[in-house]
C-alpha cells in the first residue's frame, strides 16, 4: 500500500488555516497541525492571544482527528524579525514585519521542522497560489483579489516556494466561513486577526516606548517654516498621516487638516503641511536589493504593475533593473505617500511584462523601498 503524503499545516487558531487542514484531510493527505508561538511576553495586559489561539488549534485538530504540536520560535523571531522592526523605526522608516516573518520564520525554521516530521510540503492559510512550470515555481495571485496576500510573500525564494501549498488560494472568504460552519469547526465565527501580533490592540506609541527611547521635537510647517506643534518622537509618525498630530487651532490659514510630509532625523523635525498638496506625491523610487521570485526578467527595462503597500490597487510602472541588484520604478501616475521601509512588490506575466492589470497575475518579487523621488 502506498504511503500517504504528509503535509504540515501552519495552524494559527484562525478560520483560514483551520479550513486548510480540513481540505487537505479530505483530499487524503496525512495532515499534521503545528502552531507557531513567535512572541513571548510577561506583561499580563499584553494583547497577544497565543494561549487562546492554541486552544482553538487543539479543538480544530481534535475535530479533524489529526495530530498537532506547538513550536516556539520566539528567539528566532526576536533575532530575525523584531530586531529589524526596531532598527527600521529607529532609522525613521516604516517596516513591514509580516513580510520578514514569512521569509525568516514560516518558511525558515518552520519549514526545516516540517521536513524532520517527514512532510513533503508546508501548507498555510495565505490567500495565494503556486504554479510549477518546467521546474520553476511561480507565485500567483489569489482568486479573491480583495484578500490576496502575495504582497506579504514577496521575499520567498524558489526553494521555499517549491515546498509551499496554499490550499485556499482559489476559494473566496464567504465560502471559507461556510465550510468551517458546515464541519462545525471551533473557529468558524472567529474574527480575523488584524495588525501585528506582538502589538495587537494596544496603543502603538506606548508599545514602542518600551523598546526605543523617544526624543521630542518640533513640528514645522514646511511651507512657512513656522513651528506649529511638538512631536513625541519621529518614529511614531508615518508619511501621509493626518490623525494624532496634536496641532491646535490658530496655526493654519485655511482650516484644512495637517499632513505629515517629511522627517528630518538629523534635526529631529517633523514637517507637515496644511491641506494635501504636491508634497506627498512622488514620481519614482529606488529599491534595495530586489528578490526575484521566478527569475530576473531578461529585459533590463519593462512595463508591469506594482503595489507600494498592502491592499493598494495595482499601479502601472516602468521598471529599470540596475546593475547593483536594485530596481528603479517609474510611476505612470504620481503616487501618494510612498514610504521608505515598506516594500515595492511587482506583478506581471510569467516573463515580467504586463500591459494590463488582467495580465499582472504573477508576483515577480519585491524589495524594500530605499529612496523616494518627488
Amino acid at each position: 500500500m502506498k504511503k500517504k503524503e504528509t503535509i504540515v499545516v501552519g495552524m494559527s487558531g484562525g478560520v483560514d488555516s483551520s479550513v486548510v487542514a480540513l481540505l487537505l484531510k479530505q483530499q487524503g493527505y496525512d495532515v499534521i497541525g503545528v502552531y507557531m508561538n513567535n512572541w513571548e511576553e510577561d506583561d499580563p495586559n499584553g494583547a497577544c492571544t497565543s494561549a487562546d489561539d492554541y486552544a482553538d488549534v487543539k479543538r480544530v485538530a481534535g475535530a479533524l482527528k489529526i495530530p498537532y504540536y506547538s513550536v516556539n520560535y520566539a528567539k528566532e523571531y526576536m533575532d530575525n524579525v523584531f530586531s529589524d522592526f526596531l532598527a527600521e523605526y529607529k532609522a525613521g522608516r516604516t517596516p513591514n514585519p509580516d513580510v520578514l516573518c514569512n521569509r525568516e520564520i514560516k518558511f525558515g525554521p518552520f519549514l526545516k521542522m516540517a521536513k524532520v516530521l517527514g512532510a513533503s510540503k508546508v501548507a498555510t492559510g495565505h490567500y495565494a497560489n503556486v504554479e510549477e512550470e518546467n521546474g520553476k515555481f511561480y507565485l500567483k495571485k489569489a482568486l479573491d483579489q480583495n484578500k490576496d496576500q502575495t504582497y506579504f510573500l514577496n521575499q520567498l525564494s524558489q526553494a521555499q516556494l517549491s515546498m509551499a501549498m496554499f490550499p485556499i488560494g482559489n476559494i473566496e472568504k464567504p465560502e471559507i466561513r461556510r465550510l468551517a460552519e458546515e464541519y462545525d469547526l471551533a473557529t468558524a465565527k472567529k474574527k480575523d486577526s488584524t495588525g501585528i501580533c506582538f502589538i495587537g490592540e494596544r496603543n502603538f506609541k506606548q508599545f514602542l516606548k518600551n523598546y526605543l527611547p523617544a526624543q521630542k521635537g518640533n513640528i514645522v510647517d514646511k511651507r512657512t517654516g513656522n513651528i506649529v506643534g511638538k512631536h513625541d518622537g519621529l518614529m511614531y509618525y508615518t508619511l501621509g498621516q493626518r490623525r494624532g498630530l496634536g496641532i491646535g487651532g490658530g496655526h493654519g490659514t485655511t482650516g484644512d487638516r495637517w499632513f505629515v510630509i517629511e522627517k528630518d532625523l538629523n534635526k529631529n523635525i517633523l514637517y507637515v503641511t496644511e491641506g494635501e498638496g504636491e508634497e506627498l506625491l512622488s514620481s519614482s523610487l529606488v529599491s534595495g536589493k530586489f528578490n526575484w521570485i521566478p527569475e530576473q526578467p531578461k529585459d533590463k527595462e519593462f512595463d508591469c504593475y506594482a503595489k507600494f503597500r498592502y491592499r493598494q490597487k495595482d499601479q502601472k510602472v516602468r521598471v529599470l533593473v540596475n546593475d547593483d541588484g536594485t530596481i528603479t520604478c517609474i510611476f505612470a501616475e504620481k503616487q501618494r505617500a510612498v514610504t521608505p521601509g515598506q516594500y515595492v512588490v511587482l506583478y506581471g506575466g510569467k516573463n515580467g511584462w504586463a500591459k494590463s492589470p488582467d495580465e499582472a497575475q504573477y508576483c515577480l518579487g519585491g524589495a524594500q523601498i530605499e529612496k523616494v523621488i518627488k
